[in-house]
């Protein structure tokens, strides 16, 4: 049985009221004992008791499954340590263009410069691009103004106009390959099946 409880007493209360207003907080008597609750038991245990309660019918209401990253390795655990790692993957993640230091934004465009380049059908420029990202580089390594230290590396245009040729090859040869499956499984169709396979597309 619970032990016994002082019977309400307003004029009582109010008192108290007044003097704990009064009385700064360290010296108050109980200032220096540890919080409890009606029952004796600890606020700071009452609270992690409280939150690993929510946690488990959180986790019985499946609330924690499909989380984004679920079963996934961390992605970067294994990259080596940059400092300014939040600002990259800002920049990232809202795909930011122009803003930031230049070691940032070039870092960035340098993830991204191949699919530019591939968007490109002529090989002169290809070359202009890759030159005019090369000159910016070297004019961010020689800026005297602070920041991050550039590590961008330049891009050796020779290689890379081969790199896009090969790529736009292979691109050729699927869309090729792709054209020729199509193909064979219309002719592999009988006349009824061809007719509704051209009505769905």
């Amino acid at each position: 049985m619970a032990g016994k409880r002082e019977p309400s007493d307003t004029p009582l209360n109010v008192a108290r009221y007044k003097i704990n207003r009064e009385t700064p907080a360290a010296d108050r008597p109980e200032a220096a004992e540890v919080e409890t609750n009606e029952a004796g038991q600890a606020m700071m245990d009452a609270r992690a008791q409280y939150v690993e309660i929510s946690i488990q019918q959180a986790m019985r209401r499946d609330d924690f499954d499909n989380l984004p990253g679920t079963g996934k390795p961390i992605p970067g655990l294994n990259a080596p340590y940059d400092p300014d790692w939040w600002i990259r993957q800002k920049i990232e993640r809202e795909q930011i263009t122009g803003l930031g230091p230049p070691a940032l934004t070039l870092r960035a465009e340098d993830a991204g410069l191949d699919a530019r380049l591939d968007a490109v059908t002529v090989e002169k420029q290809v070359r202009e691009i890759l030159d005019d990202f090369n000159r910016r580089v070297i004019e961010a390594r020689r800026q005297l103004r602070g920041g991050p230290p550039v590590v961008t590396a330049l891009r050796d245009v020779g290689a890379e106009v081969l790199r896009w040729k090969e790529r736009r090859e292979a691109e050729r040869i699927e869309r090729e390959a792709a054209r020729q499956r199509a193909a064979d499984a219309l002719a592999a169709m009988t006349w009824r099946e061809r007719r509704r396979a051209k009505r769905e597309r």
